[in-house]
């Protein structure tokens, strides 16, 4: 679609921005899982809003070089606190240098802090006429419900595997790479396409597809089995690591802040990582379905793991397992740091096994 060329999935979202365009809200909230667009999408509805059809404008917006696209992000590597809202509220009132509106984008709003989004309010709620903010954010729960409610919610899901694979194949990666790919990244076309040529990618899924034939009832078993799980994924890191140096690099000659750049990077990582974890527990959750639905003599997903460790499992135990695990998925969404969810996760399972 144009405008929204390189994202993956999310047409009916895409349709609903590419109508919006014409007459857009003054807020906009995008809120869905991690890794599975929504900071790209904003960055192209942004170029949308402020440039149209004039494709220079538009790699301006895409590079951070427009002077009409503000990104407002944490102080530091973590929170957003009251000083940065206020330079906000002081910024929106000013025009426009180039185009029509000037667009904010929080790409972190969810690091907002109570103050922070009370001192945002009273323009939210009184933009001026050419003001326009995008926050992205993972739940609406991670916002005042002041701050939500005056925003346009637009609601982002997870992307089939058939579209992933087919971008994939579109890049030139290989069919089985790009299957692998796939179903590491749990529908997250972000963390797929991060992960696109990594090598490491079948190792990971085999790493979290031996979980179950590791467990024990030993409490120092399941810490370092979490400490194993933690691990893998840093091969994985290793390509957003180097992009990340290589515009530290750019940066730095340009003479731009390399702190900024720094902090960014690491808010970055910390978001990639945390997708690798969620789609870890999601493998071995699919593993624990195979072992249900195996008993019953139905179609496995992981047709690679053999048939005779998915016995060792009763349907009724699997199911039950299977919740477990994405019990733990909560735990990391309300930032329990992994090595503590999985330690805890192996014991329980460790125990039931």
């Amino acid at each position: 679609m144009k405008g929204f060329e390189g994202i993956v999935g999310h047409k009916p979202v895409l349709d609903l921005l590419a109508a919006e365009a014409a007459r857009p809200a003054h807020a906009y909230l995008f809120v869905g899982p991690g890794s599975v667009g929504k900071a790209a999408v904003a960055r192209r509805f942004a170029a949308l809003l402020l440039c149209k059809d004039d494709a220079s404008c538009r790699r301006r917006v895409l590079a951070d070089l427009h002077p009409d696209l503000i990104l407002v992000e944490p102080d530091g590597r973590t929170g957003m606190g009251v000083e940065r809202a206020r330079e906000t509220v002081a910024r929106a009132v000013l025009t426009p240098v180039e185009a029509d509106h000037k667009v904010f984008l929080f790409e972190d709003a969810g690091a907002m802090n109570d103050e922070a989004a009370n001192a945002l309010l009273k323009t939210l709620e009184e933009p001026t006429a050419t003001t326009i903010f995008i926050l992205i954010a993972e739940s609406e729960d991670d916002l005042p419900a002041t701050v939500a409610s005056r925003s346009r919610t637009v609601l982002f899901g997870r992307v089939s595997e058939d579209e992933i694979v087919a971008a994939l194949a579109g890049q030139g990666i290989a069919e089985d790479q790009a299957h692998r790919v796939a179903v590491a990244a749990g529908g997250r076309p972000g963390l797929a396409l991060l992960l696109a040529t990594s090598p490491a990618v079948a190792a990971f899924r085999t790493a979290w597809l031996s979980v179950p034939s590791r467990l024990t009832s030993q409490p120092g078993d399941a810490i370092r089995l979490a400490e194993a799980m933690v691990a893998a994924a840093d091969p994985l890191l290793q390509g957003l690591a180097e992009r990340q140096e290589r515009d530290l690099a750019a940066a730095e000659a340009e003479g731009r802040d390399s702190r900024a750049y720094k902090d960014r990077h690491e808010r970055e990582r910390k978001r990639a990582a945390a997708a690798l974890h969620l789609s870890g527990l999601e493998i071995l959750a699919s593993w624990y379905r195979d072992a249900a639905v195996a008993s019953f003599g139905g179609p496995v997903r992981n047709r690679d793991v053999p048939g005779t460790e998915l016995a060792g499992v009763g349907a009724r135990d699997a199911v039950a397992r299977a919740r477990r695990v994405m019990l733990t998925v909560d735990s990391l969404e309300v930032n329990q740091r992994p090595e503590l969810a999985f330690s805890a996760l192996f014991a329980d399972l460790g125990a039931s096994a």
